[in-house]
């Protein structure tokens, strides 16, 4: 496993140390053994989950700009626990309304001694945080457009929108709210992992 990841991690053109390695192959083994008891993730091989689940979380962290960050609908921690793994500097918030997979979160953040990461269980309409964030992630959202009205209050007046798809989502930018535009969409390349990965990035319209 070890050999596998260094391996992807070449192929992504990404860095982790040997500590951070070790960090995100802790990560799967708690993954793979929660897994059986509560049903985290449909992903059942280990090798399986280091492609689908910790690459396809690692290959936003390159376009993450600024120290806050909120993963919304984070399910067992993804993408922002491989994020917070490998990005030390900034803070993260996972925020999941099934406690199951809150105590899941908050356990690999005790096991593995991550000191940016904050699990909370709240619906993310009724999560008020004392501090904004720069960017505010999501993996899971069925639709750009619920994001970006549930989420409406948590990014700065400068933060940005990071929305993880698949293929790229042309007819739901087209249907952006007039205060909010599409700054980038960046194609990722995932080792190992068929089918189209886009990041879509939004902000605020420009006055």
């Amino acid at each position: 496993m070890k050999e596998k990841l260094q391996q992807l991690l070449v192929r992504a053109d990404l860095q982790a140390s040997d500590d951070q390695q070790r960090q995100l192959l802790e990560l799967v083994a708690l993954l793979d053994k929660w897994n059986k008891a509560y049903n985290l993730t449909s992903v059942r091989d280990p090798s399986d989950m280091l492609v689908r689940h910790i690459l396809d979380s690692l290959v936003v962290s390159p376009y993450l700009e600024g120290r806050r960050f909120i993963d919304v609908g984070t399910g067992p921690g993804l993408p922002g626990l491989p994020l917070a793994i490998v990005n030390p500097d900034k803070q993260f918030v996972l925020l999941d309304s099934l406690g199951k997979r809150i105590r899941f979160i908050r356990t690999v953040v005790h096991q593995l001694g991550l000191k940016n990461v904050e699990a909370v269980q709240s619906r993310v309409e009724d999560f008020c945080p004392e501090q904004k964030f720069d960017g505010v992630l999501s993996r899971a959202f069925a639709s750009l457009d619920d994001m970006l009205s549930w989420c409406a209050h948590l990014p700065t007046a400068e933060g940005r929108f990071l929305a993880l798809k698949g293929q790229y989502p042309e007819q739901e930018l087209q249907s952006l709210p007039a205060h909010l535009e599409c700054h980038r969409v960046y194609p990722l390349t995932v080792p190992e992992q068929e089918g189209d990965r886009h990041l879509v990035v939004i902000k605020q319209a420009s006055q």
